[in-house]
C-alpha cells in the first residue's frame, strides 16, 4: 500500500501564507509594540500619550534597558546570567551603605562598579574556565549574591543618611531628558559600536556561532567568554547603582525582578532583524514591548498578578518565536 505523504512543499503553499511566517518572525516583536501602542493610546488616550507618561517609561525602562544590554553580550556568546538581578542589588547595596558612611560619591560609586566586575569575573571563572554550565554558575552565585546582600543589610532597607548628591543619577534631569534615560542611551550605543563595529564584538559573535570552529580558527573562547561576563557584571552594577538613586535606598532584593525580565527582553529582540541571534537594538525593542505593556497595564488598573500572567505568557512566546527563528536559518 502506497504511503501518503503529509509534507507540503513551501512553493505549493498561497503566496501569502509562505510570506506570513517569516515575516512574524522578523516582525512580530515590533508588530506587538506598535499594537500595544495603539491599544493603549485609545483606551485611555489622555494619560497613556501625555509627555510626563511617556517620559515615565522612558526612566521606567531605563534601567531595564541597561541589564537587558549588558545581557545581550553574554547570550550572544551563548550564555546567560541569572545572576544580574542579585548582583544589581549587592551593588546598590554597597553604594548606599559607603555613602551613608561618609566614603564621598565617587569613591563609593567605584566600589559598587568594582564589586559587579569581580561577580562578572568570578561568573567568567566559573563558566568559561572551570567548565560549568552558565546556568548552574549563575544560579549558583544569584543564590550568593542574594544571601550577601541580606548578611550586609540584615535583611533592612538603607535609606538614612545617603548622600544628597546621590540623587542626580537616578532623580535627576540633564535638559528635557532625565539622566537615567541618558546613562542608558550612552550604555546602549557603547554596547551597540563594540557588538557590531569592533573585531571584539565580531569575535563574540563568532563564539557564539560556532565555539570548537572559533577555536580552530585561533579565537581565545575562553578569554571572549570571561570578557561577556564581565560586561554583563558591569552592566548589573551600573544598574543597582541607578535603581538605588532613583529610589534613594538600598533595598537588599530590589532587583531581583531584573533577571527575568531582561532575558525575556534579549528573547524578544531575537526574533527581530537577525532570526535567532541577539544584538542590542532587538534587545532595545524587546524592553520597549515589555516597559509599555507595563505602563499600558497600569494604567488600565489590571491587576498586578494578571500582569505577571501576560508577562509570563510573552516570554513562551518569544523563546517560542526565537526557537522558531533558529530552525529557520
Amino acid at each position: 500500500m502506497e504511503s501518503q505523504n503529509t509534507q507540503v512543499a513551501p512553493e505549493s503553499l498561497p503566496f501569502s501564507r509562505r510570506r506570513l511566517g517569516p515575516w512574524l518572525r522578523a516582525y512580530g516583536t515590533f508588530a506587538g509594540l506598535l499594537a500595544l501602542f495603539v491599544t493603549f493610546a485609545l483606551l485611555r488616550p489622555g494619560v497613556f500619550l501625555s509627555v510626563n507618561n511617556l517620559r515615565n517609561i522612558t526612566e521606567q525602562v531605563a534601567i531595564l534597558a541597561i541589564v537587558a544590554t549588558a545581557m545581550t553580550v553574554v547570550m550572544v556568546v551563548g550564555d546567560f546570567d541569572l545572576s544580574v538581578g542579585t548582583l544589581a542589588s549587592l551593588c546598590g547595596v554597597v553604594v548606599a551603605d559607603l555613602l551613608i558612611r561618609g566614603f564621598g560619591l565617587w569613591p563609593s560609586i567605584a566600589v559598587g562598579l568594582a564589586v559587579g566586575l569581580l561577580a562578572g569575573m568570578l561568573n567568567g571563572l566559573l563558566v568559561a574556565y572551570a567548565g560549568l554550565s552558565a546556568f548552574v554558575a549563575t544560579l549558583a552565585t544569584m543564590t550568593a549574591f542574594r544571601g550577601l546582600s541580606l548578611w550586609y543589610t540584615g535583611g533592612a532597607t538603607l535609606f538614612s543618611g545617603i548622600d544628597e548628591s546621590f540623587r542626580f543619577i537616578g532623580q535627576g534631569m540633564t535638559g528635557p531628558v532625565p539622566n537615567s534615560v541618558w546613562l542608558m542611551l550612552a550604555v546602549v550605543a557603547v554596547t551597540w559600536f563594540l557588538m557590531e563595529q569592533t573585531a571584539f564584538g565580531r569575535r563574540l559573535y563568532a563564539v557564539g556561532g560556532n565555539p570548537e570552529a572559533s577555536f580552530l580558527a585561533g579565537l581565545h573562547v575562553r578569554r571572549l567568554r570571561l570578557a561577556a561576563f564581565l560586561y554583563s557584571g558591569l552592566g548589573a552594577a551600573i544598574a543597582g547603582i541607578v535603581l538605588t538613586s532613583r529610589l534613594f535606598s538600598a533595598h537588599p532584593t530590589a532587583g531581583e525582578p531584573l533577571m527575568l525580565t531582561s532575558i525575556a527582553a534579549v528573547f524578544l529582540g531575537m526574533t527581530m532583524f537577525r532570526e535567532g541571534e541577539a544584538h542590542v537594538p532587538g534587545t532595545v525593542f524587546g524592553v520597549l514591548l515589555l516597559g509599555v505593556l507595563n505602563n499600558g497595564l497600569n494604567i488600565l488598573h489590571v491587576n498586578s498578578y494578571i500582569q505577571n500572567v501576560l508577562t509570563g505568557a510573552i516570554i513562551v512566546a518569544a523563546v517560542l518565536l526565537s526557537g522558531l527563528s533558529r530552525r529557520a536559518r
